[in-house]
């Protein structure tokens, strides 16, 4: 299993930083990005985030998702392997 984590439903104002502190509480994070739009710099709603540790990983899944941060209820799940785009 991987450590990588997909972060849905995240709320416009919402920045990496938020994102490492949220999950921060459950373990060490190695990296948080809120996906933003290459033209607006608008955030996409999602974003990705690495746990140290699978275990981490799991944690986050089981009490963060369906919760609620910043007035929206947060979707964690494994990420998928990044596509080749051409």
């Amino acid at each position: 299993m991987g450590k990588k984590r997909r972060v849905g439903n995240l709320s416009s104002p919402v920045t990496n930083e938020d994102v490492c502190v949220e999950f921060g509480q459950f373990g060490t994070v190695e990296s948080a990005a809120v996906i933003r739009g290459q033209h607006t710099g608008r955030s996409k709603g999602f974003g990705f985030v690495e746990m140290a540790t699978d275990a981490q990983a799991q944690t986050v899944i089981d009490r963060l998702s369906f919760s609620q941060y910043d007035g929206l209820t947060m979707g964690v799940r494994q990420a998928r392997p990044r596509r080749n785009i051409k």
